[in-house]
């Protein structure tokens, strides 16, 4: 399973999330502790909105704790609203084109979780995938797919309904292949105005997701980047957070048909 984290807010140099913390995501990336695993040595991957519109995205292969170019650009980038990424394959290449974030015209996304069994039903969501949209289409990995398939559903209308769609349909595709492993999705959205992050599994195993009210603005992360007590919530299964420019935070409840949890046999 992948680490990220997201952030909205008056505008702060990178390093001061990526690098900085106790536990920043480049330190998760060799022991994150809430992930089934510590290492997150797949790639990595930046996107970070400026004056323009559409966001600005830099991915590599090497492991986050291992580039120079990372640390580089994290202590000279500023932004108001960013995304960080990285990855544990989880079995398609390790690629830039296979990192996260992925982004088209101006949304971004980026994912932690898995399709069981996805070859099972890769050709089905990639048919989801709008055909002036698949020339987005760049690597091999589920969370593109998932990503592109969200404009059939509305992403660029109702961004929430169009996540909750997408999971119901994922869920059907998968009953109707007869696998039984689950589907995990703990993901976020941004236009460049808001962020909207989801937490959601079939199973009881939904990957963790935090926010904390920081100083000037809110960060969403996988899990905690300091040991700071009480000021790190959960965000809950089926359950989601919207943020704008306003720095309002909204909670809300995904419309998933198939939400109750499938019981783990150990």
């Amino acid at each position: 399973m992948c680490r990220w984290l997201a952030y909205s807010g008056e505008a702060i140099y990178l390093e001061k999330l990526i690098e900085n913390p106790c536990n920043s995501l480049i330190k998760q990336s060799l022991h994150a502790s809430e992930s089934k695993t510590a290492i997150n040595g797949d790639g990595f991957g930046l996107g970070w909105y400026g004056e323009k519109s559409y966001p600005g995205i830099y991915r590599e292969i090497l492991p986050a704790w291992a580039d120079q170019n990372l640390i580089s650009l994290c202590r000279q980038l500023s932004s108001q609203l960013f995304f960080a990424h990285v990855r544990a394959s989880t079995g398609t290449f390790t690629s830039r084109a296979n990192c996260h974030p992925f982004s088209f015209d101006n949304w971004m996304f980026m994912h932690n979780g898995q399709i069981a069994e996805y070859e099972k039903v890769r050709r089905d969501i990639e048919n989801l995938i709008p055909d002036h949209y698949y020339s987005g289409r760049e690597g091999t990995t589920d969370s593109e797919a998932l990503f592109l398939a969200l404009y059939h559903f509305g992403l660029n209308e109702d961004p929430i309904a169009a996540v909750s769609k997408l999971c119901n349909k994922v869920n059907q595709l998968m009953t109707d292949k007869e696998i039984t492993g689950a589907f995990r999705f703990t993901a976020s959205l941004s236009d460049g105005k808001c962020i909207y992050a989801f937490r959601y599994s079939s199973d009881r195993r939904a990957p963790s997701l935090y926010y904390k009210n920081s100083e000037g603005g809110v960060v969403i992360a996988s899990e905690p980047l300091d040991v700071t007590e009480g000021e790190w919530q959960v965000v809950e299964p089926g359950e989601g957070i919207k943020i704008c420019e306003q720095k309002q935070l909204q909670h809300f409840k995904m419309d998933i048909s198939k939400c109750e949890p499938v019981a783990v046999v150990s």
